[in-house]
This record gives structure tokens, sequence and C-alpha cells, in this order.
């Protein structure tokens, strides 16, 4: 019974640790050539030139996935980020969230 126990324990944390990992990593070539469009408002480096705008270079790729899919889905309102976002996949939206998260929030 014990070895029952910590046999289901094990299955239980190795499932754990294998869903919380990407099954294929984000690509962040594609993602930089699908920001083309983003730049216009956020920067070509991620740094907004534009006060209004947040810089994405540096942010966390998560917190990117959340956000772009909440415009997207329309659960967060923007009239510049709601048309912007409507044809993005989650492909899409995983690769820009890698290719910003990868640049240098110094801009550098």
């Amino acid at each position: 019974m014990k070895n029952l126990k910590k046999s289901v324990l094990t299955i239980v944390f190795a499932t754990a640790t294998l869903v919380s990992q990407p099954i294929l990593a984000a690509d962040i070539a594609a993602g930089k050539s699908k920001s083309v469009t983003c730049g216009a408002c956020h920067g070509n480096n991620g740094i907004s030139t534009i006060p209004m705008y947040p810089n994405l270079a540096g942010q966390k790729e998560q917190y990117l996935v959340l956000q772009l899919k909440a415009f997207r889905d329309g659960e967060r309102k923007n009239m510049v980020m709601a048309p912007m976002s409507a044809g993005l996949s989650d492909t899409d939206i995983a690769n820009l969230a890698a290719y910003y998260a990868s640049l240098d929030p110094a801009g550098k």
C-alpha cells in the first residue's frame, strides 16, 4: 500500500511538471516578423516613443500572452488594441510575447 501511494504521488507530480511546461517553444524570429505593425506605437525595439503607449521590451512573456489574449477575446477593452489583436492566433501571440520578452528593456 505504501508503494502504491508513492507511485501515485510520483505520477501526480510528474504530470503536473509536464503540464506546466510549454509543449513547443515560441519562435522569437516569427514574433519579430509579426511585430512590424506593433512598432508604430510600441517602437521598433519595443521601447515606445509615445508616452501613452507602454514599452513592451523585457516584459514577462506570460504577462504579454495574457494581455494580448484579453484584448483579442474582448476581456480587456481598448479601441486601438482590439482591432490590432483580433486576427492573432495563439501561436502569433506566443511568438510576439517571446520576441518582446527577449528584448532589453533598456533598449540596448
